[in-house]
């Protein structure tokens, strides 16, 4: 419990008012940063006692008579504490000087005390303030989920940042392993980004007039091209010869072909028919980065993806799949999906490097523009009354589902710091509303 304390004075979710032990008056200013290793809980805190400013270090327990229990009387480092943060004061506390120890007590309402460890629980919901999540004020709403888009979007060119560095600032090859990973489309990711790192643009770009040279290349790298195996299409066979000259110019080695995901996939999501979207792209050269920092409109970024399949591809799915009933094109879904999660972040990540705010500005627009996602993730939100108007709100949802309600940091999350302080309030009677759109004090 002495963790819910730490929360509670580093959140200022009781309040920032309060009266010492002693009677005086105290004013939180600052909480201070919160200490994890040895030493005081809170360090460079700053308040006002009566009036007259401190700043200094904090500690915090469940009981008063754990400074002794913890042998803190015992230990210079506590010495400088200026104020003690405790639960239940079952002891005065002196310093050694024999003054008495500034003392804090935290009165916490038995709700929210409940809401606490309901938040904090290993085993919950998927989301575990759904009953209460309605609740929560408008202003509040949109305050955290705009710092949620940007988290997600800054936390993405932050990966297209480090790439750039291993490819030491090749923005070229750093647009070619992003747009590779985001046709894998989450289950084969990570299979398309190792196909792209393992073939440097410069091999490609010797053959950027030939598209069967391309596809050679890239399903030879992947993994795909097995003479041995028992397809006797033409082209395929063409393709391994072809991938077994290349191989051995270029020094190449394949990829093992267990990485690759095909369970729950649907045909026209197998990575063969991505691949070939990929060759695509890399027909003609790979002017993809340089176009994404000219596209003025939405509408221009968009129709980057346009890819239409020709040939062999056209009609398959695979290699021995071949498909009835379908487009050449990649679907609008997919489309939005590559301007959500490639050029969005491409744009943002090279602003961020080159100090050029014009293309961020264009990235974070397109968000705005573009339809919302749907998936479990945002439908988990959306039964709950919390919907997406556009793919900015949708990717502020999944960043609050993956990183937050996943992972079980609820109280770095502003939705919950704003339930425990209104429950708080409410059970000390000082919580009110005069509109619709009031915050919870």
């Amino acid at each position: 419990m002495e963790k819910m304390y730490q929360y509670l004075w580093r959140t200022a979710a009781l309040g920032r008012d309060f009266h010492l032990t002693d009677g005086r008056m105290l004013h939180l200013v600052n909480p201070g940063n919160q200490n994890f290793d040895a030493g005081p809980d809170f360090s460079n805190a700053r308040i006002r006692v009566d009036g007259m400013q401190w700043a200094g270090n904090v500690e915090i327990h469940l009981r008063a008579s754990d400074w002794y229990h913890h042998g803190h009387d015992r230990n210079p480092v506590y010495d400088q504490v200026m104020l003690h943060v405790v639960g239940v004061n079952d002891r005065s506390v002196t310093r050694k000087d024999g003054s008495m120890m500034p003392t804090l007590v935290f009165n916490v309402p038995e709700e929210a005390q409940r809401l606490y460890v309901s938040l904090t629980s290993p085993v919950a919901e998927k989301i575990r303030c759904a009953a209460s999540i309605s609740k929560i004020p408008r202003l509040t709403l949109e305050d955290w989920l705009e710092s949620l888009a940007l988290e997600r979007i800054q936390e993405k060119a932050t990966r297209i940042l480090d790439e750039n560095d291993n490819l030491r600032g090749d923005w070229e090859q750093t647009c070619f392993v992003t747009l590779a990973r985001g046709l894998g489309f989450g289950l084969n990711g990570v299979p398309f980004e190792i196909l792209a790192r393992s073939l440097p643009l410069k091999f490609i770009r010797r053959h950027s007039d030939n598209l069967f040279q391309i596809e050679a290349l890239l399903f030879g790298q992947a993994g795909m091209l097995d003479s041995s195996c028992r397809i006797f299409d033409d082209y395929y066979q063409q393709l391994c010869r072809e991938y077994y000259f290349l191989a051995r110019k270029y020094s190449l080695k394949p990829m093992q072909t267990s990485v690759w995901k095909f369970a729950r996939t649907r045909p026209q999501n197998f990575p063969h028919r991505r691949i070939a979207f990929l060759c695509k792209a890399l027909e003609g050269g790979f002017p993809l980065m340089g176009s994404l920092l000219d596209a003025d409109t939405p509408e221009q970024t968009l129709s980057l993806f346009g890819w239409r399949l020709s040939g062999f591809w056209k009609d398959r799915f695979s290699f021995d799949t071949p498909a009835s009933r379908t487009t050449d094109r990649l679907s609008q879904t997919s489309v939005y999906s590559l301007a959500i999660n490639v050029a969005a972040p491409l744009m943002y990540a090279y602003a961020a490097r080159h100090g050029n705010e014009s293309p961020a500005l264009r990235a974070l627009r397109l968000l705005e523009l573009l339809p919302p996602e749907k998936n479990t993730l945002t439908r988990d939100f959306e039964t709950l009354g919390l919907c997406a108007a556009n793919a900015m709100r949708s990717q502020a949802l999944i960043q609050l589902h993956k990183r937050y309600c996943d992972e079980g940091r609820c109280l770095d999350c502003r939705f919950s710091n704003r339930m425990i302080a209104a429950v708080a309030h409410e059970s000390a009677g000082i919580y009110t509303v005069v509109s619709e759109n009031e915050e919870w004090l």
